[in-house]
């Protein structure tokens, strides 16, 4: 029989589903911020999964998936029965929500980039973003075996997962790095839907993704984690919707929370895209475009390119094609800029591009650091 588990002021004793509240920060109009937090325990031991969404305000998609999740854990509690818990906090920014923004209001840049780095240490002191994003940290470290972190990305962006590079250095040997990865590899697979790596280790810390949820959920706390990109943002996408809720059951079925996935539950990547490459991906920005303009899509979401070809022209105000903009690599689209206008510099695309790199690597790799 497993114990009660507490989770700010959720408490669920074995069998139950409880909501609750974790205190995020003091208001100074009065009151405080809180972050919604939903505990499903089952009556049996088991590994904890945990479940976020709304980290990105304008991110509808996945904070309905991770509504929806709850709902079906709590469903399945009192039928199929859980070995485990399940802990789901959907809406990680409520003030990003309030305003459907990317951002807070107690940071103006990603609230997604502050969470704990054991191995960075910074001589300034932490403001409210980053104390808000360490009180959640410290809650998931305090129960979490596995980590689903809900996003969406560009309108019009197919369903995705990310599985982050796995370090190691000074906390962890590279022999421990291998197992996280292998675990977080059943993870990323399980959910059903094209995987690809995170930017090379350079690349991956200079952009401080080592200390966003899922980043420093694996990285910091070895935890197994992943981001699921869950179509586009602005608005909940039923079908992605559907991929991520059943994606996640499966995921609980992978680490034998669930037998099988719950009654109504579809099989996890039905309806989901297939990845059209065979070759292992990892995730890029780009191309860029090298001169001013209105641009013109060439290649849609989920199309192969080789590296050469066309993917959009940029043309003056009058039509005139100005330039063509080229892809640097092999892969596909997993999404398209937004807009009309672009400057120089401008991507205009993202992509999964061929990963020759590897999924565990040292920390210090090629500067990785600095």
């Amino acid at each position: 029989m497993s114990d009660i588990l507490d989770v700010g002021s959720a408490s669920a004793a074995p069998g139950e589903r409880a909501d609750g509240w974790l205190h995020a920060t003091d208001l100074p109009t009065g009151g405080s911020e809180r972050l919604p937090v939903t505990v499903i325990n089952g009556a049996d031991d088991g590994p904890v999964l945990w479940v976020t969404g709304g980290v990105h305000g304008d991110e509808a998609t996945g904070v309905a998936v991770a509504q929806d999740a709850a709902a079906t854990f709590a469903d399945a509690v009192g039928a199929e029965g859980i070995a485990g818990a399940v802990v789901v906090v959907p809406v990680v920014n409520p003030a990003g929500v309030r305003r459907t923004e990317r951002t807070s209001y107690y940071g103006g840049d990603d609230p997604n980039r502050y969470f704990p780095d054991t191995e960075r240490e910074g001589s300034r002191p932490p403001e409210t973003q980053e104390r808000i994003d360490t009180r959640l940290f410290e809650a998931l470290t305090d129960s979490a075996d596995l980590l689903v972190d809900c996003h969406t990305a560009q309108i019009g962006s197919m369903p995705f997962t990310i599985r982050d590079r796995v370090l190691y250095g000074e906390k962890r040997t590279e022999a421990e790095a291998e197992g996280l990865a292998e675990d977080l590899d059943r993870l990323a697979t399980a959910l059903g839907l094209p995987v690809l790596t995170e930017y090379p280790a350079e690349e991956y810390v200079g952009q401080s993704l080592q200390r966003s949820t899922a980043g420093a959920a694996l990285n910091t706390a070895g935890i197994p984690a992943v981001t699921a990109e869950l179509g586009g943002h602005s608005v909940v996408e039923e079908d992605a919707r559907a991929a991520g809720v059943a994606g996640i059951a499966a995921a609980a079925v992978e680490f034998g929370l669930l037998d099988s996935p719950p009654a109504g539950i579809t099989e996890a990547g039905v309806g989901a895209p297939d990845p059209p490459v065979e070759y292992p991906v990892r995730r890029f920005v780009g191309p860029r475009v090298e001169e001013a303009g209105l641009l013109r899509h060439r290649v849609a979401v989920g199309e192969t390119v080789e590296a050469g070809d066309a993917v959009a022209d940029v043309v003056t105000p009058h039509g005139e094609t100005v330039t063509t903009v080229e892809s640097e690599h092999d892969g596909y689209l997993i999404g398209r800029a937004e807009g009309l206008a672009v400057y120089e510099g401008t991507p205009v695309a993202s992509m999964a591009v061929r990963d020759d790199g590897e999924l565990v690597v040292p920390r210090g790799q090629e500067g990785a650091d600095q």
